[in-house]
C-alpha cells in the first residue's frame, strides 16, 4: 500500500469530511442512555435540529441510513395499495420508488431525463385530473445527489395547492439539508427525510424525519406494517429526551457539536457559502470546456456538481487517475450515468481553499488522463471567489 502525505481529499457528495470538532466530540465515553446526562443530550439535539429543518414540529432521529428514513416516511403515513406520485429525477429518486413498490404501494412515476428537476406544471395537471383523490402522497427529492439538480419544492407545494389536492408531500433532503435553504413548515412539507453524513458533517449512521401535524394525523390511520420505524413509539420517550431503544450515543455527541457549528456560522451564511462554492465550481467547468449535467441554471445544486465527460472519455478512468496521483476521491456516475459523469462534492465542512485544492486536482487530472479540455478552470473559480469574498 502506498503512503500519501497530507489528508485524503474526500470530495464525493457524501459522506463528507467530518470536522475535527465533531470527531473530538464523538471521541468521548459512552454514557447511560437511561440516565439524566443522556436526557439532557437527547433534549438538546432534538430541539436543536428544528431550526435546521425550518420547523417547529417534531424531528425523529433513527440509528439508520437515509434509506431507513425513506421507509419511515412511507410506512408511517400510507397503507398497502395507496397510490404515490414520484418523479424520475435521478438514481436516488429511482431507488425511493423501488422501496415504495416493495412496501406494496402503487407508484405512479412521472418520467424525466436525469438532467432536470420536478416539472411542477406537470404535477399540477396530474393532480387536477385526480378528482377522486386516489393519489395519497407526492414524493420528491429536493437535491438529487446523482445529478446535481435541485427541484423547486415551494413551487411543488403551490402546484399542489392550486390543484386543491389533499395528498401528503414527502421530501428527501439528504444532500441539501444544512447546505441549501430549506423550510419544512413554510413550504408546507409533511415529512422531510434527511441523513447525518452530508450537510450535517457527521459520519453515516443517523437519519431523520421532520413531521407535520397532517402527517402525524395520517399516521393514526396508516396501515403499512411498522415497528422499528413507528413515530409514536419514538415521540413518547423523546418528550423526556430518551429513545425507545438503544440510541447511537456517540453520534449524538457529534450531532450536538455539528448543530453548534451551524448555529455559530449562521444558517444564512452557510447557505451563502455553499452558493459561492457551487457557482465557482460551475465557472471552472465552463472554463474547462466541459458541460454541467444540470440543464437549467435555476436548478443548479449548491452542494455538488455533476460534470459530463466528452464523448468517448471514461469518467471512471479520470477518477482513478485523480485518486492515484492526488489522493482525492470524486463521486462516480450512478445508474444510467455510470462512467459518463464525475461528481464534485462541495458541501459540509468546506471552505475556499478546500475548493481551490479540489478543482486543482480535477484540472491536473484532466490533463494526466488525456481528457480534452482547456486550462483555466481553477483561475475562473478563484476569480469568482475573490470577487465575492466577504459576501
Amino acid at each position: 500500500m502506498t503512503y500519501h502525505s497530507g489528508r485524503h481529499f474526500l470530495q464525493i457528495p457524501g459522506p463528507t469530511n467530518v470536522p475535527d470538532r465533531v470527531l473530538r466530540a464523538i471521541d468521548a465515553p459512552t454514557i447511560d442512555h437511561r440516565g439524566p446526562d443522556f436526557a439532557r443530550l437527547g433534549a438538546e439535539v432534538l430541539e436543536g435540529l428544528k431550526p435546521v429543518f425550518g420547523t417547529r414540529g417534531p424531528v425523529v432521529i433513527y440509528p439508520a441510513s437515509g434509506t431507513g428514513a425513506w421507509e419511515a416516511a412511507l410506512v408511517n403515513t400510507l397503507s398497502a395499495g395507496d397510490r404515490v406520485l414520484m418523479f424520475e429525477t435521478g438514481q436516488f429518486a429511482t431507488l425511493w420508488k423501488q422501496l415504495a413498490e416493495r412496501l406494496g404501494l402503487e407508484v405512479e412515476l412521472l418520467p424525466g431525463d436525469w438532467r432536470s428537476g420536478v416539472d411542477v406544471a406537470q404535477v399540477e395537471a396530474r393532480l387536477a385530473e385526480d378528482r377522486e383523490g386516489a393519489i395519497k402522497a407526492v414524493c420528491a427529492v429536493h437535491n438529487e445527489t446523482s445529478t446535481g439538480v435541485t427541484s423547486d419544492i415551494p413551487g411543488l407545494r403551490r402546484a399542489m395547492d392550486r390543484a386543491d389536492h389533499g395528498a401528503l408531500l414527502l421530501v428527501d433532503t439528504i444532500s441539501s439539508l444544512g447546505s441549501i435553504e430549506y423550510r419544512h413548515d413554510d413550504w408546507g412539507v409533511d415529512v422531510t427525510v434527511a441523513g447525518s453524513q452530508k450537510g450535517l458533517m457527521l459520519p453515516p449512521g443517523l437519519s431523520f424525519n421532520a413531521v407535520s401535524e397532517k402527517a402525524l394525523a395520517a399516521s393514526k390511520q396508516a396501515g403499512l406494517p411498522r415497528s422499528y420505524w413507528r413515530w409514536d413509539e419514538m415521540l413518547g420517550p423523546n418528550a423526556r429526551g430518551f429513545f425507545p431503544y438503544t440510541p447511537a450515543t456517540n453520534l449524538l455527541y457529534g450531532l450536538r457539536e455539528a448543530l453548534a457549528m451551524l448555529q455559530e456560522e449562521g444558517l444564512e451564511q452557510v447557505f451563502a457559502r455553499h452558493a459561492r462554492h457551487g457557482e465557482a465550481t460551475r465557472r471552472a467547468v465552463q472554463a474547462w470546456g466541459l458541460e454541467v449535467l444540470c440543464r437549467n441554471p435555476a436548478e443548479h445544486s449548491n452542494s455538488l456538481t455533476a460534470v459530463l465527460m466528452p464523448e468517448g472519455q471514461s469518467a471512471d478512468a479520470l477518477r482513478q487517475t485523480i485518486l492515484e496521483r492526488f489522493d482525492m476521491s470524486l463521486g462516480a456516475g450512478l445508474g444510467r450515468l455510470a462512467d459518463k459523469v464525475f461528481r464534485i462534492g462541495h458541501l459540509g465542512d468546506f471552505n475556499d481553499l478546500t475548493l481551490a485544492g479540489t478543482l486543482s486536482g480535477v484540472e491536473m487530472g484532466l490533463g494526466l488522463a488525456g481528457v480534452p479540455h482547456q486550462r483555466g478552470g481553477v483561475q475562473a473559480a478563484l476569480g469568482h471567489l475573490a470577487e465575492t469574498s466577504g459576501t
